[in-house]
């Protein structure tokens, strides 16, 4: 009886791997594409910029570096719990 359970335990942990797996991939694409954004919104800031030939003030400048970099701090800590993960 107790040979029995263990095709249906590794049946079950492939599940879960796999599962697990599926997970992680979803998540780090989904950080790509926070950067791929974050990416395409200061490029698209940089190509403004050059076409009105003005640039934003200091404080403008300071307050977007500062939520970008907010934005990329939460990315690696999310990078940091899927590694966690994969432990």
């Amino acid at each position: 009886m107790g040979r029995t359970n263990k095709p249906n335990q590794n049946n079950d942990s492939l599940e879960i791997y796999a599962a697990k797996l599926a997970y992680i991939g979803t998540a780090i694409s989904t950080l790509g594409d926070g950067l791929q954004t974050i990416s395409a919104g200061l490029a698209l800031e940089a190509l403004q910029n050059a076409n009105n030939n003005s640039s934003p003030s200091n404080g403008e400048q300071t307050v977007k570096v500062d939520n970008m970099q907010k934005q990329i701090d939460y990315l690696i800590a999310e990078l940091k719990q899927i590694k966690k993960m994969l432990k």
